[in-house]
């Protein structure tokens, strides 16, 4: 077999087998299926391919013969995709029986610990003293946006009542697995691991950057805190009351320019309108939240992108948000997952090179670079111009300037705090690996965490418990968090590019094939920080982020008052095709697709989501 062949043999065979997982994941997850077992088997059957170590030798063997190759296009295509395939196994190799039965046991483990939580229950008491069942996400909301403080308190105390209920079902015995599992590979614990696989860095250069960010944040989110404490007392800092008692007030204004009706036209028309091309992809959108669904969105790729034997294969992409349409508050949260995930699915979608190993969300793609792709998506939605021609009422009324100042004069005192809020969880999942297995008990875990809140967050419980988080429990996400903190750094410093480059971002056609170009073709095939340095020539750099963390409410407003006079500088485009194919659905149920038009798909689901929640 020439290397050649081995490249399109080993191309199609993960194909396969990858396919394979993620139908299963999609089903459970999103509480289709509940053959667990057979999602088990299934994910079994795809670390056990990737893990294989004797792989990477045979790939290199492959290497060596395609030097061989006359073709130099050949050549250098074959060369090309076998070394993503050997970047991928060395990223995913497991040495020694020991580590390949330790990680057999992690994932028998992890799935069982997922069924048992996917049964749980969690309730609080509403305003008319009803105990309700509350999903994660409706909790989280309530917290945000509930007027009442007794419901509030009492959706807090639900998901505190989760981080106790984890701690006693098996979250603290998954720690120790997946310490036990990383020390047979020679790591100190779990969390070193994970940091070199996701990010190929050590934890030491990792809390370099992190360090340095929280010193640089510090003096302004503990004047955030000063200042808030002496408007509304010291009560406003409570887990409960703090989200609320500065944005909950605005958020409710804010909500009938923003139903989740409206949320997929204006995801349609406002990529369409960045010029963003999902290049023929095949995309599934779960967008509401239910009972038995994993409470938090997520995009995964079925089909990975990539061009096999000189053939265009489009993915297939699936997201999903947990939308609650009838809830103050969830209109904007279902908006900001939707761009967040079409983010995702966007640059998964466009990743041209000639091997699926390149295109897909896992080592050796570092999370800060997949997340960049998504969280610049979603940075777009508090940017005055984009509310002031998106946030539209239903009597056809733009949301008034005062509120968009209202929203400013809310958030940025406390855009250090929101940063903050990610920064914690790498402090303390950090510290939590590294407790020794007597240690680890559901009193040190507890106070651990909530000495990691006071300790970054200057509040003595975060209004999200720290392991109420669902990424702490599942086997890609767990020890990753930091890379949302990356990502948005790296945001900030696209932001900042375009902006110099073109004046604005809302609606700029130029963006899309930009972020296509330097960002989403090459894949996982070069680094986070060589993308970056494609696109702005400047490398990696936090301080951009720093600096929108440190900006008054006076220096902001003036920043979003000149996007909003801008305006009228510019005319709005007609959309142009996001050339994919779309289906929306509800659990097994399809709510609307866009075989006639993009068009006619959102008003099928904007009619349904009327229907069924009134707006």
């Amino acid at each position: 077999m020439s290397a050649t062949d081995y490249l399109n043999q080993l191309n199609h065979t993960y194909l396969s087998i990858h396919r394979t997982k993620e139908d299963f994941f999609w089903e459970t997850y999103m509480g289709i299926s509940d053959d667990h077992s057979g999602s088990t088997k299934a994910q079994t059957q795809w670390t056990d391919f990737l893990s294989d170590a004797s792989q990477i030798e045979k790939v290199k063997a492959q290497l060596l013969a395609a030097e061989e190759i006359a073709d130099d296009k050949i050549k250098a295509s074959t060369i090309q995709g076998l070394t993503g395939w050997l970047n991928m196994f060395k990223s995913h190799a497991i040495e020694g029986e020991e580590a390949q039965a330790l990680k057999t046991k992690l994932i028998q483990f992890e799935a069982d610990l997922f069924e048992k939580k996917q049964a749980h229950q969690q309730f609080f008491v509403n305003e008319q003293g009803e105990q309700v069942e509350g999903s994660l996400p409706v909790l989280a909301s309530t917290i945000r946006a509930n007027s009442s403080e007794a419901v509030r308190q009492s959706a807090h105390q639900a998901l505190l009542d989760l981080e106790q209920w984890l701690l006693v079902n098996g979250f603290l015995e998954l720690v120790k697995l997946r310490n036990q599992f990383a020390r047979s590979l020679g790591y100190n614990s779990f969390f070193d691991y994970s940091i070199e696989k996701t990010e190929n860095m050590t934890t030491e250069q990792l809390f370099t950057i992190l360090d340095d960010f929280e010193v640089r944040t510090r003096d302004a989110h503990q004047r955030s805190l000063k200042e808030l404490a002496e408007k509304k007392g010291e009560q406003a800092l409570k887990g409960y009351n703090f989200n609320y008692s500065f944005a909950g007030d605005v958020m409710r204004e804010l909500d009938p320019y923003v139903p989740f009706s409206k949320s997929l036209r204006r995801w349609v028309e406002s990529f369409g309108r960045l010029n963003i091309d999902y290049s023929g992809a095949e995309l599934c959108l779960d967008l509401l939240d239910r009972k038995g669904k994993y409470p938090n969105g997520f995009c995964h790729g079925p089909v990975p992108s990539f061009v096999d034997q000189g053939e265009w294969v489009p993915a297939k992409v699936n997201f999903t948000s947990n939308a609650k349409p009838d809830q103050v508050g969830s209109g904007f949260d279902g908006i900001n997952t939707l761009f967040h995930e079409g983010g995702h699915a966007a640059h998964f979608a466009n990743v041209k090179l000639n091997s699926p190993s390149f295109s897909q969300e896992f080592a050796p793609t570092s999370m800060a670079y997949a997340e960049t792709q998504s969280m610049f998506c979603d940075s777009l939605l508090t940017d005055a111009d984009w509310l002031k021609q998106y946030a539209i009422n239903d009597q056809g009324e733009a949301v008034p300037d005062s509120i968009i100042k209202s929203m400013i004069e809310s958030r940025q005192p406390f855009s250090a705090y929101q940063e903050r809020s990610i920064l914690v969880v790498p402090y303390f999942e950090r510290a939590l690996y590294e407790l020794s297995d007597e240690e680890l008990t559901p009193e040190r875990a507890t106070s651990l965490a909530r000495e990691c809140e006071l300790d970054i967050l200057g509040i003595e419980c975060s209004p999200r418990p720290l392991m109420a988080i669902p990424h702490l429990l599942s086997d890609e996400a767990a020890c990753a968090y930091q890379g949302y903190l990356l990502a948005h750094m790296a945001v900030y410093q696209t932001r900042a590019y375009f902006t110099e480059k073109f004046g604005y971002l809302t609606d700029n056609p130029e963006i899309g094939p930009l972020l296509a170009q330097h960002y989403w073709k090459p894949g996982n095939s070069v680094s986070h920080d060589d993308t970056i340095r494609a696109l702005t020539g400047e490398g990696f750099n936090a301080k951009y982020l720093a600096d929108a963390c440190n900006q008054t409410v006076e220096q902001a407003w003036d920043s979003e008052k000149q996007k909003i006079a801008a305006i009228s500088t510019r005319t709005q485009a007609v959309p142009a095709s996001l050339n994919a194919s779309i289906e929306v659905v509800d659990g097994a149920k399809q709510l609307a697709i866009n075989t006639e038009s993009d068009s006619a798909m959102c008003d099928a689901f904007e009619q349904f989501i009327v229907e069924q929640y009134g707006r």
